[in-house]
């Protein structure tokens, strides 16, 4: 059936005049009588009552009617979603981040999404680098926030934000209350550790950092994730190493201290297949960029 035809009918339907309705659809009445014609001829049915001076909707034509409106509506709709959709003003974003950059510039930066694009649905979960890149390379998720970098080939880049590396401390640790504590006297401490798997990963940084500073731990805990690890500190197992903005958070039983020696700092970086060009994923590249420029 002609979508165009079922708009005239609907016109003449409301109008219940040929020429009032042929006025309302900018065309002439011939033509508009023709096209209505044509329609009762396809669907063999007596569509208006014109036995009288005032033309009728048929029961038949009642029925259309209904189901008309609904059917035009539908369309309109989807034509409008459709629009939204390709332009990246709705649909859905999947975005997956490192457990430590919640409590950073992230939530910020996807606030600023969110302000330009508000009818996109977002979809967040937290994985680690390991995980993130499983998940770019298989397609399920759109946006991966990795600290400090995904190397893939087949990726877009965009730096985030940088910050230098802190101890997280148990809050009655004596260190705690050292006006300076530096890093090459912390041998004896044992050292919280994430995340457990794969290696290498940000644990094995840690062990490089002490390194440089001419010891190995004399023992570590290894906590699969930066909650986990976080929470081993809180309850006395250990010190870890870890970056500025967690300490935005507070935790019971942690406190946060910067400590003297080897700082590489970490930072992150938002990534994106270079074969995924969804207008969703692009603009928020583009609000990243703008983002991490007044940063």
């Amino acid at each position: 059936m002609d979508f165009k035809r079922l708009k005239y009918f609907l016109a003449v339907a409301e109008e219940l005049h040929f020429g009032r309705a042929a006025n309302r659809l900018d065309i002439a009445q011939p033509p508009l009588s023709r096209q209505i014609a044509a329609l009762e001829a396809e669907l063999e049915v007596q569509l208006f009552d014109r036995s009288r001076s005032q033309i009728r909707l048929t029961q038949a034509g009642e029925v259309l009617q209904d189901h008309a409106r609904q059917l035009l509506d539908r369309l309109d709709a989807a034509y409008r979603e459709t629009k939204l959709v390709g332009s990246g003003a709705s649909g859905r974003l999947r975005i997956a981040f490192v457990g430590s950059a919640s409590h950073g510039v992230l939530p910020t930066l996807i606030k600023s999404y969110r302000s330009f694009y508000p009818e996109v649905e977002l979809q967040l979960s937290a994985m680690n680098n390991a995980e993130l890149q499983s998940a770019l390379v298989s397609r399920e998720v759109d946006i991966a926030v990795a600290r400090p970098v995904l190397e893939d080939e087949e990726f877009r880049r965009e730096p985030l934000c940088t910050e230098p590396l802190i101890l997280a401390l148990p809050d009655n640790s004596e260190l705690g209350t050292r006006p300076e504590i530096r890093l090459a006297d912390l041998a004896d401490q044992t050292f919280v550790l994430y995340p457990r798997k794969p290696r290498p990963s940000y644990a094995d940084k840690v062990l490089d950092i002490c390194a440089r500073e001419g010891f190995k731990p004399k023992a570590t805990d290894l906590a699969q994730d930066f909650q986990s690890a976080i929470s081993l500190v809180s309850v006395g197992v250990g010190i870890a190493v870890v970056p500025e903005s967690v300490s935005r958070t507070q935790r019971p039983g942690v406190i946060y201290r910067p400590y003297i020696g080897y700082n590489p700092g970490t930072g992150l970086t938002v990534h994106a297949r270079l074969d995924n060009r969804a207008p969703q994923v692009m603009h928020f590249l583009e609000v990243t960029r703008k983002f991490a420029r007044k940063q």
